[in-house]
């Protein structure tokens, strides 16, 4: 069934009558199976409108790992990073110097020349021309596409356009592409072709953004008009109109399942960005499909999903995430000398990001003629091999309460570092029914294991119904009977002190019989929601009529200041008062000031809102009818109402979220 063929009543069933609780700032409720929300038949060139697309659905929550790469263009040289475009033109730098070695200063031998072909000092002809397998070259997109599925991804595509303005597809806006020049080869085609032969979902990532707003500054003005558009050299509003004609040719060519942007975005007019995502939108209703954006910035009201780019938060975090990770920490692209991160920091990163709510796609650097080298494959088939054995762990599971225990920190941001687990550190995720709740151990931790988060004092176990060790091959299974549960957790005996097997990680299963019980005792369900600014909590005021403001009050303990959490599995949440029952209803105002206020639950755009991670425990609570979030105010006297705003950045919007 269509998403834009559901009924209002379909959805509410869907949804069902209570939905289940999810806190922010502490334990809470387990969550129920995602349910697909539907969205608008028809997208407008607003952010209310575009902010109704449903930002992760269901497959992409499925999916947890894809696959993309940085191939192109700037793989030639193989020198520094992905960025030598724009470091060769910067005098003293050491791609400027080794430029200046190899091929000759940059006013002589421009970036161009590794599209059109030319001669280095030592007289190789050095051009970006990789050649397919059947021509006689060592580039095959079947066979790439069959290692990333090999590998276990989910999704997967190419790096479409990089900030150095090469299209790699047939464009008909821009002359320097890969059809007209260089491969004389539509890559994009053969690579979203060979993805979705393997069942996979096709994503796109086009960095364009950048090639006009700084990425090129050191390079000379170009006299020749194609060569400006190359550089990024055309002015503002051509450039912009530029940037959204690409994204239309790729969406309409490769119907993408998936389209990373990378970042300043913000540089970009509002109105292009609207007509962007309107478009795409309107396209996938067109195709039936459920599609995916994601932003790093400049498109957060526009029901997209947020990207860490190397890193990802140090907990859970609502709603559905993304993080672009890199297989090397040197280089994006494929370097001379290029070194890799372990399967166990790839792997073991993976396996935290899903345990906080997200997905990883990973990013691979193939040389300059279509090799993939083998340090890369080996460990796309390391993950793969984990994947393949015990992905009923991974695929289609579910954040659960608690992402897991242990000492090692992973993630707190964008740049962190990928690291391996140990033996102690254990992380959690559950399946869509919330019957099983697995238990994935980063190291064989010996003859025993004790599972802190599940002692007497914090979670009732006495409907669990058995525990099993994944075996070594998919659907194989040991039981493990003996355990204790005590105030220092859940204690497993396991088969033997020494491993039984070898593997990046084991994995416990636990069943219940019923759904997994709720960690607190659900004392701790309440949140309370308190501004950044003023330090007052939201208030319901107590048992008031529907259509009543809301209120900030000073902390006092009284359950008119605590609030429930309700994920709607589409990562919009309803704000349920524990006083009376009723939903924080934006009720459809779209001027700067107007009223929040009170209502019975009835599934509306406008009594759902969004939680959007801001750092250091600070989220903004966005409506997803007007994009409006909820201001304090400011330095308000307790009583005052609380407001919506359009989103600037104040610490007024930003508010707090602590389990009671």
């Amino acid at each position: 069934m269509s998403r834009s063929h559901l009924t209002r009543r379909a959805l509410l069933a869907a949804l069902g009558a209570g939905g289940a609780a999810v806190a922010v700032g502490g334990v809470a409720r387990p969550l129920p199976a995602t349910a697909a929300i539907p969205g608008p038949s028809n997208y407008a060139e607003t952010w209310a409108s575009v902010g109704q697309h449903p930002a992760a659905p269901e497959w992409f929550q499925d999916a947890k790992f894809g696959i993309y790469f940085h191939w192109g263009v700037f793989s030639v040289p193989a020198y520094a990073n992905e960025w030598y475009p724009r470091n060769m033109y910067n005098n003293g730098s050491n791609e400027n110097n080794h430029h200046k070695s190899v091929y000759g200063d940059p006013a002589a031998w421009p970036y161009h020349n590794f599209i059109n072909g030319a001669r280095d000092k030592a007289g190789t002809f050095v051009q970006f021309a990789p050649k397919l397998t059947s021509a006689g070259g060592n580039f095959d997109p079947n066979e790439w596409a069959q290692l990333f599925a090999d590998a276990g991804a989910r999704f997967a595509g190419p790096v479409a356009e990089h900030h150095d303005g090469f299209s790699m597809w047939n464009s008909q806006v821009n002359e320097w592409n890969s059809v007209a020049k260089g491969p004389k080869l539509d890559l994009l085609k053969l690579h979203t072709d060979a993805i979705r032969a393997r069942g996979m979902k096709v994503m796109v990532a086009m960095h364009h953004a950048y090639n006009f707003t700084g990425f090129y500054q050191w390079a000379p003005q170009q006299s020749d008009a194609s060569l400006r558009k190359l550089y990024g050299q055309l002015g503002t509003a051509a450039e912009e109109q530029l940037w959204y004609d690409k994204l239309r040719e790729v969406i309409d060519q490769s119907q993408p399942d998936m389209i990373w942007q990378d970042f300043n975005l913000p540089r970009i007019s509002e109105a292009q960005r609207l007509r962007f995502l309107a478009y795409y939108y309107n396209r996938a209703v067109a195709w039936d499909k459920e599609v995916v954006a994601t932003y790093k910035d400049g498109l957060d009201l526009g029901g997209t999903v947020f990207d860490y780019e190397r890193g990802g938060p140090a907990a859970r975090r609502d709603p559905y995430w993304l993080t672009d990770d890199s297989i090397s920490s040197s280089s994006w692209c494929y370097t001379v000398g290029i070194g890799y991160y372990s399967l166990n920091q790839m792997l073991h990163s993976l396996l935290d990001r899903v345990s906080k709510n997200g997905n990883m796609v990973l990013n691979i650097a193939p040389m300059a003629d279509g090799t993939i080298p083998s340090g890369q494959r080996t460990i796309l088939l390391g993950i793969g091999d984990y994947l393949r054995r015990f992905g009923e762990s991974v695929y289609a599971t579910r954040a659960w309460t608690t992402f897991g225990e242990g000492p090692t920190q992973m993630g707190g941001g964008s740049f962190s570092t990928p690291r391996a687990g140990t033996a102690q550190d254990i992380r959690f995720t559950r399946n869509k029914a919330n019957t099983v709740l697995y238990a994935t151990i980063l190291g064989w931790p010996g003859s025993s294991v004790t599972i802190t988060t599940l002692a007497a004092n914090r979670i009732n176990l006495s409907s669990l119904a058995g525990v099993q060790l994944l075996g070594s091959t998919a659907g194989s299974y040991v039981n493990l009977p003996t355990r204790t549960q005590d105030t220092g957790g859940l204690r497993i005996t396991l088969p033997s002190s020494s491993a039984p097997f070898s593997a990046p990680a084991y994995v416990l299963k636990l069943t219940f019989n019923g759904t997994i019980p709720a960690p607190g005792g659900g004392s701790t369900t309440w949140q309370r929601i308190t501004n950044v600014t003023n330090g007052l909590a939201l208030d319901s005021g107590g048992n008031v009529a529907s259509g009543s403001a809301l209120k900030q009050w000073s902390w006092d303990g009284s359950t008119n200041l605590q609030w429930q959490l309700v994920d709607l599995g589409t990562g919009y949440h309803r704000i349920v008062n524990r006083t009376n029952g009723m939903v924080v209803d934006g009720f459809g105002q779209t001027t700067n000031g107007a009223s929040a206020q009170q209502a019975a639950w009835n599934g509306g755009n406008t009594q759902q809102w969004q939680l959007t991670d801001q750092g250091g425990g600070r989220y903004r609570i966005a409506n997803r009818a007007t994009g409006l979030v909820l201001d304090g105010g400011g330095q308000v006297a307790s009583g005052s109402p609380a407001k919506q705003w359009t989103w600037d950045g104040s610490t007024n919007l930003m508010w707090t979220i602590t389990g009671v």
